[in-house]
């Protein structure tokens, strides 16, 4: 199991269903949380093998950003 984390903009629960569909392909249904509670608004993804260009693509193309955090 690999957890890797982004910052993004999402903001709201709305913003979450957009970016819900294209996550849940990418990084399954289960893998992924975004902590709306955080400055950072923190995306976490924990699953095997987790491809975060991919994954920061997903968010993207909803119209949002993830950048890598170390």
């Amino acid at each position: 199991m690999e957890t890797v984390q982004f910052k993004t903009n999402i903001k709201c629960s709305g913003c979450l269903e957009k970016v819900t569909a294209g996550l849940n392909e990418t990084a399954g249904a289960d893998n992924w949380e975004v902590d709306l509670q955080s400055p950072d608004k923190v995306l976490t993804v924990s699953a095997d093998n987790v491809d975060a260009a991919a994954i920061r693509k997903a968010v993207e193309t909803a119209g949002y950003k993830a950048e890598n955090i170390a």
